[in-house]
């Protein structure tokens, strides 16, 4: 274990079960925990740390709150043709969301698409990670997620959509670097505030406002965060919500400005199985990734990147290095672990 002074480098191989191990002694059932620490860690790998572990200790609150049911038992609700509704009993969210991505994915194979909902999934993580499970088989992913009210609703002063996420994969020549967008309609996630409370550090002016709704720097007084391009974020959002939650007869937004709360969160993916649409689309994709990468860089860039280029470059630095936590993550990591008397493995601690 190695780091500068604001950060210790770990490794995914430890990590992982460490990970694992909390969330387990947290709750979760092993299975469950299995699947979590994976998002998680994926996340951590491609430089999402805002995704990363360092949301174990509010997932173990949030068992111990019955907003996560480790003992949820998700059900198809509803469904037609190629379309799937499951409730997932605020099952962990990466449980559901990689449910979804399955049963989306098999309902591609017999009708070359389909479309999962999952309705009542708590905090779903990086979205990303169902999308490129997805294009790793050579199907297209869409997966979004809606939650709670989280940011301003452009052209007001509250908190009235939230930081709905939208990912889109495409398979590409090589299964393991798909075409990736993984974004959030806020002009940033709310985890980043929450790893730069962690580190110490301010946040841009634009990424959030206080409990007054004037602009802050420090994270630790932010209290919602701000639409990406304005009108455009917030409006993106709020179709989120129509697609992931009114659709699917559980709405979200409309309940908790009413009535308040946390009503949970759904999600959904979609998969598009490209042979159903014509052939070579993978050769396609890579032709238009070549066409972009051949664009001449502006001033002052390197390199032109593609939707989640960056992110598969960052996996391949961690994964030699080690992933650098904020020395804060870590230790609230180890408090956890000391709370929930969980062994801590060589090369965390």
């Amino acid at each position: 274990m190695t780091g500068a002074s604001d950060t210790v480098a770990i490794g995914a191989d430890a990590l992982r079960p460490f990970a694992a191990d909390l969330l387990r002694a947290g709750g979760f059932t092993a299975d469950q925990a299995d699947q979590t620490a994976a998002m998680l860690v994926w996340a951590n790998l491609r430089g999402a740390d805002s995704h990363g572990v360092l949301r174990i200790p509010r997932y173990v609150e949030m068992v111990e709150l019955g907003l996560i049911n480790p003992a949820a038992e998700p059900r198809q609700v509803s469904g037609k043709g190629a379309v799937a509704v499951i409730d997932t009993q605020r099952a962990p969210g990466a449980v559901g969301m990689s449910l979804a991505a399955r049963k989306a994915s098999e309902l591609a194979d017999t009708h070359g698409i389909g479309w999962c909902a999952v309705r009542s999934i708590s905090h779903a993580g990086a979205i990303g990670y169902y999308a490129h499970q997805v294009a790793q088989v050579g199907r297209i992913g869409i997966v979004m997620t809606a939650s709670k009210p989280l940011m301003i609703y452009h052209g007001s002063s509250a908190e009235g959509v939230s930081t709905n996420p939208i990912a889109i994969a495409a398979p590409t020549g090589n299964p393991d670097r798909p075409l990736l967008l993984d974004m959030s309609t806020a002009s940033v996630a709310l985890g980043k505030i929450m790893a730069a409370r962690d580190a110490g550090q301010p946040i841009p002016v634009g990424w959030a406002v206080d409990g007054n709704g004037q602009a802050t720097t420090d994270p630790r007084e932010a209290k919602a965060v701000l639409p990406m391009a304005g009108p455009k974020g917030s409006g993106l959002s709020l179709m989120i919500e129509v697609l992931a939650s009114v659709l699917t007869a559980n709405p979200l937004i409309a309940v908790a400005l009413v009535h308040g709360g946390d009503p949970g969160g759904n999600g959904l993916v979609a998969v598009l199985d490209p042979s159903a649409f014509g052939d070579n689309f993978t050769l396609e994709v890579d032709r238009l990734g070549a066409a972009i990468k051949s664009l001449p860089p502006a001033a002052g860039v390197d390199s032109v990147y593609l939707p989640g280029e960056r992110g598969f470059e960052e996996m391949e630095r961690r994964s030699r290095a080690g992933i650098p936590l904020a020395r804060g993550t870590v230790s609230q990591l180890l408090a956890l672990a000391s709370k929930l008397n969980v062994a801590v493995p060589e090369g965390v601690a």
